[in-house]
C-alpha cells in the first residue's frame, strides 16, 4: 500500500511537471497531493474522501491535508487532470500492447436501485433508464464505455446515459490507435458503415457477427475473438471491485467524477 501511494503521487506530480502546471505558491495542498487524495480514495477506501484524507493526514503522508469542502472544490478544479493521466498510461499501455488487438464494450453503473428512481436527484428522465440483458434487469445510471488492449489494460473510456446504445457508441470512440489494429466487440458493435469508414483509417473493427450476418469471420478468427473478448469482462471484475455498494454522490457532475476516478484507479492497478 506504501509503495503504491508513492507510485500514485509520483506519476501525478511528473505529469504536472511536464505540462508546466501553475499552481499558487500560497497553496497549503499541491495539485498533485489532491490527484494522490482522490486515486487513493478509489484504491482502498471505495471512493470515501475523508476517510482516504484521514488515513493520509494520519500517516504522514500529506501533512497539509484540506477540510472536507476546501477539498471537494480543489477536486472539481482539477478534474481535467485526471483525463489527462488516464491517456498517459494509455499511451504507455498501447505501447506495450505488441499485437495492436482491443476490446470494446460497456458496463452499467447504478445511481440508486430501481424503487429509488422517482426520489432520484442527480438524474432525471428516462434516457438514464438502461438494460442489463445478462441479468434480465434495468437500472438507472450511466453506461462506461471503454476500450481495452488485450491484456486488459484500460486505454479509452467515455460515459453515457444508461439507455444509450453500444451501436451508438461506436460513433463516439476516438479510436486513437496505431495503425493496423483491429478492435473486436459483442454483436452490438456490428455496423458495416463504421468497419468500412476505419478500414479506410487503416483500423478493423471485427466484432462477433450475428448468424445472418452478411460478412462471417472464419473459425480462427472467432477463436481469436472469443480468447481476447474475456479480458474485457476480467477488466469489468477489477473495476467493479472497486465499487462500493452505492456511489455517494450529490451532484451528476461529482457522480461522473467518481466513476472516472474507478476507471483510472484500475489502470492504475495494472502497474503493479
Amino acid at each position: 500500500m506504501d509503495n503504491q501511494i508513492v507510485v500514485v503521487f509520483c506519476l501525478s506530480d511528473d505529469m504536472l511537471k511536464a505540462l508546466h502546471h501553475h499552481e499558487d505558491k500560497q497553496c497549503r495542498m499541491r495539485d498533485a497531493e489532491v490527484m494522490t487524495t482522490a486515486i487513493v480514495a478509489m484504491l482502498y477506501f471505495s471512493g470515501n474522501f475523508c476517510l482516504a484524507s484521514r488515513f493520509l493526514y494520519d500517516g504522514g503522508y500529506i501533512p497539509g491535508m484540506l477540510g472536507k469542502s476546501r477539498f471537494n472544490r480543489r477536486l472539481h478544479r482539477i478534474a481535467d487532470l485526471f483525463l489527462t493521466l488516464f491517456l498517459q498510461l494509455g499511451e504507455c499501455w498501447k505501447k506495450y500492447n505488441e499485437h495492436s488487438s482491443y476490446v470494446i464494450d460497456s458496463f452499467p453503473i447504478a445511481v440508486c436501485d430501481n424503487y429509488r428512481i422517482m426520489r432520484s436527484k442527480i438524474y432525471t428522465g428516462e434516457d438514464w433508464r438502461g438494460y442489463i440483458p445478462s441479468k434480465k434487469r434495468y437500472f438507472y445510471g450511466v453506461r462506461i464505455h471503454i476500450m481495452i488492449t488485450e491484456y486488459g489494460e484500460p486505454v479509452e473510456f467515455f460515459l453515457a446515459p444508461g439507455s444509450f446504445s453500444d451501436t451508438s457508441a461506436l460513433a463516439l470512440y476516438n479510436f486513437d490507435l496505431p495503425e493496423n489494429a483491429w478492435i473486436t466487440g459483442d454483436k452490438a458493435y456490428n455496423d458495416y458503415l463504421v468497419e468500412d469508414i476505419m478500414r479506410e483509417a487503416g483500423l478493423q473493427l471485427l466484432p462477433f457477427r450475428k448468424k445472418n450476418s452478411l460478412r462471417p469471420v472464419p473459425p480462427f478468427m472467432l477463436y481469436l475473438q472469443s480468447t481476447v473478448r474475456k479480458m474485457v469482462e476480467t477488466t469489468g471484475s477489477l473495476i467493479e471491485r472497486l465499487l462500493p455498494k452505492s456511489i455517494h454522490a450529490v451532484t451528476a457532475k461529482g457522480f461522473e467524477l467518481k466513476v472516472a476516478l474507478f476507471v483510472l484507479a484500475c489502470s492504475i492497478n495494472f502497474l503493479g
